[in-house]
């Protein structure tokens, strides 16, 4: 915990880095057409709901809940210094129950930083600092709708329609920043996280939220370079740390880079196995190739006593210019993780580049079987995201099912939900939104978890286009 002193110096010399950021910024062209400002990430310019949905197919009766993503959705477009990772938060949602749908809905997140470029009123709530952008994902944790984001704000709480209810820290028990993927452990209704400050370049938390939605641990780790680390895993022993060589850059921040983290080949790569109930010292560092992680399917502990990891993996990320991700694509790995050897075997699943896995929640953190991931363009696109199919892996077999949603359809993350609780695993459907980018129209579509290359159950149509964003989830009434 930093001193009066130092919580004064910093906010002095904050202060005098973002007026020359601010200078630079206002130097470069704001004229030209960013890759993420324009096609389909071009932000949508109105809050809308819409109760007469179109649907092809039907819509499985067992489904009653919301589905809900989130994106960046600039309120004041400006391509100076833009990133794609901090545009204003939008969430999109759509109400499904007794095999209809029954609205969308997109809204935006109310911030203070919103509100101050003319939009809408903040929201109340207590906020950590100045910045209180929230825009990567959207989560659902013991009854409560929550839009998070990392290395900054707070949560901010949703009601059942998607409007901003309050920020939250949760009930004044976070001390920190939090994170934009925690996972919770279906086994205890535990959300952990691994959390990052941007401002704070030599340190890292474990921040456990317990069910009953108080932080109930905040256990500092030591780091170096200020590691950007998008999502942490958990195994029943450990808590997983991706300390990878993308880090915290004072050199573009002064430049007028709003997401100011680059690929930083003098970073060591190297993963952390942190005994869930265990302190920084406790920590099992594992040094691994150099490479990028985003996201990761599952990680389970074996009875020989090593950990299994399944993710996408990168060679590079945030090397190829400011603008949004880029780097070659690895495809999906598994990682072996040794804690007595202290030692990575990375195996490739799958070569082809993929990104957003996504497992049955219900059995993160154990043995698991199903994998589904978004494929992403065999070459790299200005624009991150194309046509591309959705994947399904069986881990036992090694088969690989895929579904084509054909020509200028656009997917993003599709998120598995089981048809009952207590069905089988991979037993349900996986859905998310499709962009038709030749009719400027968006589909909410249904998939048979099991048969990929089976047409859609069902497609809810959306008369617009909704811009490509980070995270969705079925947000279930049944909690």
């Amino acid at each position: 915990m930093a001193s009066n002193v130092e919580t004064v110096i910093r906010a002095v010399v904050t202060k005098g880095i973002e007026k020359v950021a601010n200078f630079n910024r206002a130097r470069m062209d704001e004229t030209r057409a960013h890759p993420f400002l324009t096609g389909i990430h071009t932000p949508m310019t109105e809050e809308r709901t819409l109760t007469d949905l179109a649907v092809t197919g039907t819509i499985p009766p067992e489904l009653s809940g919301r589905y809900v993503r989130i994106g960046p959705n600039p309120f004041k477009p400006d391509p100076r210094g833009h990133h794609w990772f901090i545009g204003d938060g939008m969430v999109h949602g759509v109400r499904i129950e007794g095999g209809k749908a029954l609205w969308y809905r997109n809204r935006y997140i109310r911030s203070q930083m919103l509100e101050a470029k003319g939009g809408p009123a903040a929201a109340p709530g207590p906020r950590r600092g100045r910045r209180d952008l929230v825009n990567t994902n959207v989560i659902q944790h013991r009854g409560q709708t929550l839009a998070i984001v990392e290395a900054g704000s707070f949560p901010a709480r949703l009601n059942d329609e998607l409007e901003t209810v309050a920020y939250t820290d949760f009930g004044g028990t976070l001390q920190t920043s939090f994170s934009a993927h925690p996972h919770e452990d279906p086994l205890t209704g535990e959300l952990h996280a691994i959390c990052y400050d941007g401002m704070t370049q030599d340190t890292v938390w474990h921040v456990v939220v317990s069910p009953e939605g108080k932080v109930v641990r905040q256990e500092p780790i030591p780091v170096e370079h200020g590691p950007s680390i998008h999502e942490c895993s958990i195994t029943q022993k450990y808590v997983l740390v991706f300390d990878l060589p993308v880090t915290f850059s004072m050199k573009a921040l002064i430049a007028g880079e709003q997401f100011p983290y680059h690929w930083n080949p003098d970073h060591q790569a190297r993963v952390g196995l942190l005994p869930r109930a265990g302190t920084a010292e406790d920590v099992i560092w594992c040094d691994v190739d150099p490479c990028y992680v985003f996201h990761v399917a599952n990680s389970y502990d074996t009875a020989d006593g090593k950990v299994i990891v399944d993710l996408s993996a990168y060679q590079t990320m945030f090397a190829g210019g400011p603008d949004g991700p880029n780097g070659k694509s690895l495809g999906m790995e598994r990682w072996e993780i040794d804690p007595a050897a202290r030692r990575v075997t990375r195996t490739t699943v799958d070569a082809a580049p993929q990104e957003f896995h996504r497992p049955d929640e219900r059995f993160f953190g154990q043995p698991y079987r199903y994998a589904w991931s978004l494929g992403l363009p065999e070459h790299a696109e200005q624009a991150f995201l194309g046509t591309t199919p959705i994947y399904r892996y069986d881990l036992h077999t090694g088969e690989r099912q895929a579904h084509d949603f054909g020509p200028n359809r656009v997917p993003g993350e599709f998120v598995f939900v089981p048809r009952s609780a207590d069905a089988p695993e991979g037993d349900g459907w996986v859905m998310g939104y499709v962009i038709d980018a030749a009719n400027e129209t968006t589909d909410l579509v249904i998939l048979n978890a099991a048969d990929m290359a089976a047409p859609p159950v069902a497609s809810i149509h959306i008369p617009h286009r909704i811009p490509p964003g980070f995270h969705g989830n079925w947000l279930s009434d049944a909690g």
